[in-house]
């Protein structure tokens, strides 16, 4: 097929300078590109990230062909800066259309999706609903909707209906998990709904790069001895993330191992009070993977809510890669799923479990695990959806 039918316009409201879009959004189009497809990426930026960051993105666009047209985010006031967001997104979109004759829209959750429904309508093209999770539940789940007040109830009740509306015109829909796959599947009977989670650059997160030397310096460096037992929690506190019962899980470790420390690496370190038994400090992307090579085990508990079984934690993923055990709770995503078929997964029902430390093994990932995680696999799952469309 000619590169004038390889055309894609990928939209998205998260920016290409936020760390979500360097590591979900980058890495799959650029390996799109290299498959030979011509993408165009709508994004919007938030200012102080775009400036900070405009050079680097550019840079790493250009390197891979990627044609970016960033829009600056607006936050404020709330619902309407939304509109005016979309309003502006309808508008460059369609400019764009008609200088490159897009063969697909590429929508990344629900806000894009307004306007990749609304360019197949008017202009015949495929679109790609890239569900990612069941976003209006989690905006009411976690709070962040107040259903008593009436703007928040509206906003809900017509993101549910478009929602519906999405699912039926989509020509494709991309989920990141088996559970929401069957949800999804439960509302409508046309199967064409594909599971890919967030993956992980195995090229950034691979144990092999990492040295014993290394490894025994950093931990020389964080004040944790040769034999201390180290927990490690990776990501954002709050709003989804268990943190007191994660707090509560190293409590019992540590009952169990007088020598444990908790090693958290996190943007939000003004959340956590001071603990002597806490390290708590951020890191650039790129040395993530030596802070969990020094780690023994991970911890990720996320609220259960039915809004959570689209939920794949990109973290659980970089930490499982590094050859590091991950502890669990029930109740999201497809950690049901990963319980029967990884060893060095595990899942706690009851966070009044006792934690048995020297149970959760450590090791290289088997084949399942590459197969389902591996940005490489991500990419050639979104291919096949590509290609399917295409012809």
């Amino acid at each position: 097929m000619n590169s004038a039918g390889r055309s894609i316009l990928y939209l998205s409201y998260d920016g290409l300078t936020d760390p979500l879009g360097q590591s979900q959004i980058l890495p799959y189009l650029a390996g799109l590109s290299k498959e030979g497809y011509t993408i165009t990426i709508i994004s919007f930026e938030k200012p102080e990230k775009y400036i900070s960051s405009k050079a680097k993105i550019s840079a790493c666009c250009e390197q891979y062909n990627l044609d970016w047209q960033p829009l600056l985010y607006h936050k404020s006031p709330p619902v309407l800066s939304t509109l005016y967001d979309v309003y502006l997104l309808r508008k460059k979109a369609s400019q764009l259309h008609k200088q490159k004759h897009f063969s697909i829209v590429h929508c990344r959750s629900y806000i894009t999706a307004l306007v990749g429904m609304w360019l197949k309508k008017k202009y015949s093209i495929k679109f790609i609903f890239d569900m990612r999770g069941f976003w209006a539940d989690e905006r009411v789940e976690g709070g962040l909707w107040n259903q008593r007040h009436f703007v928040y109830r509206t906003v809900y009740k017509f993101f549910k209906k478009k929602e519906q509306e999405f699912l039926k015109h989509a020509d494709a829909i991309v989920v990141l998990t088996e559970a929401a796959r069957e949800v999804v599947l439960s509302w409508q009977a046309e199967d064409k709904v594909t599971v890919i989670p967030c993956c992980v650059d195995l090229q950034l997160f691979n144990p092999a790069r990492i040295t014993a030397g290394q490894r025994s310096s950093l931990r020389n460096k964080l004040g944790i001895g040769t034999h201390d037992y180290t927990v490690l929690y990776l990501g954002s506190i709050g709003t989804w993330y268990l943190w007191d019962d994660m707090v509560a899980f190293f409590r019992k470790i540590k009952a169990e191992r007088p020598d444990a420390k908790f090693l958290v690496l996190t943007p939000d370190s003004d959340r956590i009070k001071p603990d002597k038994d806490f390290i708590v400090l951020s890191a650039a992307r790129e040395d993530v993977p030596l802070y969990i090579a020094a780690s023994d085990v991970s911890v990720c508990f996320i609220k259960p809510s039915f809004s959570k079984k689209g939920s794949s934690a990109t973290k659980m993923a970089e930490v499982l890669a590094m050859g590091v055990p991950v502890v669990a709770n029930t109740g999201w995503g497809d950690v049901e799923f990963f319980r029967m078929r990884m060893t060095n997964f595990f899942v706690i029902n009851d966070i009044r479990e006792s934690p048995q430390p020297t149970k959760y093994s450590t090791g290289p990932q088997d084949e399942f695990f590459y197969s389902l995680f591996a940005l490489d696999s991500g990419i050639a799952r979104y291919k096949q959806v590509y290609d399917a469309l295409l012809n």
